[in-house]
């Protein structure tokens, strides 16, 4: 009994001294950063898919029929305003323009024979010669001579608008897109020959949900100063485009499916990187005035929701949920949840639990975001 009596004395006083020991190392407290919630504003920003269009596009095609004698530029030069691109075999256009030339000059030698009619009629009118009807009959004979004139000189015009349809030049100054055809093809009326684009400026098309459409006429009523807003482009190898862009003008409608709208900003192209019919995104952005925001590292997302470690008076840790407005690439923007002088734990929360002291190293949560945005 009394050996008994001794080895239960021995697990109890073990036990006593592991209970104290686990006491002890649960009221020191852990040394761990922390951030002091506040409210600050915060330049937000939202990506949208635009399309990247020239500011002039347009197809280059014939107006008249024939073969395809010569091509005086490459694909993917760039043109002047004006300048040639193609011709067409021009020898059918220049015998119309000839035979309408000589159609102009019978009609005016026949007008002028009319004329000199109706003054021979005139002086035998005042000599009582003939009467006033024969007159009449010259001076008509004379105006459907005029008539005439006019007729073939009209024809004369179109001739040689149709010869000079067969040199095609530059509409603006721009870059050529791909040739098709080459010399010896038999072109018809319409056919397309290239494309040119003017590229020194962009357009970047966007959609927008109409909630983001009121909030941004919302902010155009309330500052009259904001004229243009000024965004960003993000090119497909997602590098910021280095010139910035304002957005000009929007769609009348909304789409009936999505219930978007479409902006359109411009954005200069000096060095001719942008192309038509390029893709990328618009990075559009705007101030949240007291916005609370947290590090992502001091969140946990358990079963859908956030929770972060509030430390109390006691600087005892508590699990808390909050809901975010928005996740960026490193912080949260919180909704609701979070209060402004609260204490966040910043690092060290995995395997953290509630109840747990800390001795709390206060981080400014303005340089953590420095770090992160």
């Amino acid at each position: 009994m009394y050996k008994n009596f001794l080895g239960a004395l021995l697990l109890g006083t073990i036990f006593f001294i592991a209970c104290t020991k686990e006491n002890q190392e649960q009221q020191t407290p852990i040394p761990l950063s922390v951030v002091q919630v506040k409210e600050q504003d915060v330049e937000d920003y939202e990506y949208y898919v635009a399309d990247i269009q020239a500011v002039k596009n347009v197809e280059i095609r014939t107006k008249v029929a024939g073969f395809l004698e010569q091509i005086f530029v490459d694909e993917g030069k760039k043109v002047s305003k004006g300048q040639p691109l193609f011709k067409i075999n021009d020898l059918e256009y220049k015998a119309e323009v000839a035979t309408a030339n000589a159609n102009l000059q019978t009609a005016t030698a026949e007008a002028h024979t009319a004329e000199i009619e109706v003054e021979r009629v005139k002086l035998l009118v005042d000599k009582k010669v003939v009467s006033e009807v024969e007159l009449k009959m010259a001076e008509a004979k004379w105006k459907a001579s005029l008539a005439k004139v006019e007729e073939a000189r009209a024809e004369l015009q179109k001739a040689e608008l149709k010869l000079s349809y067969t040199i095609i030049h530059a509409p603006f100054d721009g870059l050529i897109d791909r040739i098709p055809l080459k010399i010896g093809s038999l072109l018809q009326e319409g056919t397309l020959l290239t494309t040119i684009s003017d590229n020194s400026y962009m357009y970047a098309y966007f959609k927008i949900t109409e909630n983001e459409y009121l909030e941004y006429m919302k902010k155009r009523q309330l500052d009259t100063s904001i004229k243009q807003q000024v965004v960003k482009l993000v090119l497909s190898n997602n590098s910021v485009y280095a010139h910035e862009g304002v957005i000009e003008t929007l769609e009348g409608d909304f789409e009936g499916g999505s219930g978007s709208i479409a902006f359109r900003a411009k954005f200069p192209n000096p060095d001719r990187l942008l192309k038509h019919g390029a893709t990328g995104k618009v990075l559009a952005s705007k101030k949240i005035q007291k916005s609370i925001l947290i590090p992502q590292k001091a969140v946990m997302e358990i079963q859908d929701k956030n929770y972060v470690f509030v430390l109390d008076k006691n600087n005892k840790t508590q699990l808390r949920s909050f809901i975010p407005l928005k996740r960026r690439e490193n912080f949260y923007i919180v909704k609701s949840g979070l209060k402004v002088g609260e204490k966040i734990v910043v690092e060290g929360i995995q395997g953290l639990k509630e109840g747990v002291s800390i001795n709390p190293k206060i981080i400014s949560v303005d340089s953590l975001l420095a770090e992160n945005l």
